[in-house]
């Protein structure tokens, strides 16, 4: 097929706030040897972005100045050395940046077949999320069946994904979140849910023995109360810091308790960890999510034109699961 040579896309004007995502005319990419170029059905919406968005989080170096780390959408051209994928093949795939566009390449090692009976929109909220989990949870936390683990900000694409899969593994899952409305939603798909405005999350998790495993985004006072509500040799995997990344800790408490207190981040690892990622994720995951026994949360789709829209829906805090933006 003949390629335009131009694309619609979303950039960031000025780092600020969601209004300066405007729509812009870019050159359309090509791929590098290794790379795939991908016409992009629509792309997931990530706090990354914002923080992209207002000047916080450079992309590596390389990468688009675009926004967007996950997409769906076909493959239309391969660069040098692909042999994995084909033009026409329909695909979701963890991006450097950029997916905030009608193309984008990425790594061919990072994209996974659309799952069995999955839209695009919901494989557009695969990526980001579920590479992040598997990481953080599996890899990094060591979670196993029987063990107690907490996520907090259970509606948020992370805290819905990292239920359902702790759950599928066999771990007793505890989250917190803010209404009635959030508690509910986590209930439903397998936590013990904590509203967090009415009761102390470290006393229901000390009453239950204590965490082994904690998946944290939030900072601030909560790392502290995080340790406080371990189990003794418990881990506490930190992804972000909503509230902040500066906390007074006594390590006298993780050295007799036996604690481990680790984190990371998804997009500066290298292009091999990645993959190696997506590895586990075909051969561990996607069975699941083939059989229905896991799928993403969606909260709402917005057009491309409309990504402020989008972010600020996000930056609100009202959603429950992932946003989405419709490309084509």
């Amino acid at each position: 097929m003949t390629l335009p040579t131009t694309m619609r896309a979303v950039e960031i004007t000025a780092p600020g706030g969601p209004d300066v995502l405007q729509i812009t005319t870019r050159p359309v990419p090509t791929p590098g040897p290794g790379d795939i170029l991908i016409a992009v059905d629509h792309a997931g919406v990530n706090r990354p972005d914002a923080l992209q968005r207002a000047g916080a989080y450079d992309p590596p170096k390389g990468a688009s100045d675009l926004p967007g780390l996950e997409c769906s959408g076909t493959v239309v051209a391969t660069g040098p050395n692909v042999s994995r994928w084909h033009a026409g093949d329909k695909v979701c795939a963890l991006l450097p940046g950029g997916g905030y566009a009608e193309y984008v390449t990425t790594p061919a090692d990072h994209a996974l077949r659309i799952p069995e009976g999955m839209s695009m929109a919901q494989a557009a909220a695969l990526p980001e999320t579920y590479f992040t989990v598997w990481t953080n949870v599996f890899d990094r936390g060591g979670l196993h069946g029987g063990e107690r683990f907490l996520v907090h900000g259970g509606t948020s694409g992370i805290g819905t994904t990292a239920i359902q899969l702790a759950r599928s593994f066999g771990a007793r899952v505890f989250s917190t979140a803010g209404s009635d409305e959030k508690v509910a939603v986590c209930a439903d798909l397998g936590a013990e849910a904590i509203n967090y405005k009415d009761v102390d999350f470290v006393d229901v998790l000390r009453e239950a023995g204590g965490a082994n495993l904690i998946l944290d985004m939030v900072g601030g006072d909560y790392i502290n109360r995080n340790i406080r509500a371990l189990a003794d040799d418990g881990r506490l995997v930190q992804i972000a810091f909503l509230t902040g990344p500066r906390a007074e800790v006594n390590f006298a408490q993780i050295m007799v308790r036996r604690l481990t207190v680790t984190g990371s981040t998804l997009r500066p690892q290298s292009s091999l960890a990645k993959a190696r990622i997506a590895d586990s994720l075909r051969d561990k995951v996607w069975p699941l999510l083939d059989a229905g026994s896991v799928a993403p949360v969606m909260d709402q789709t917005f057009d491309l034109a409309d990504a402020a829209k989008a972010h600020a829906r996000m930056e609100a805090g009202d959603h429950i699961g992932k946003i989405t933006l419709k490309v084509r």
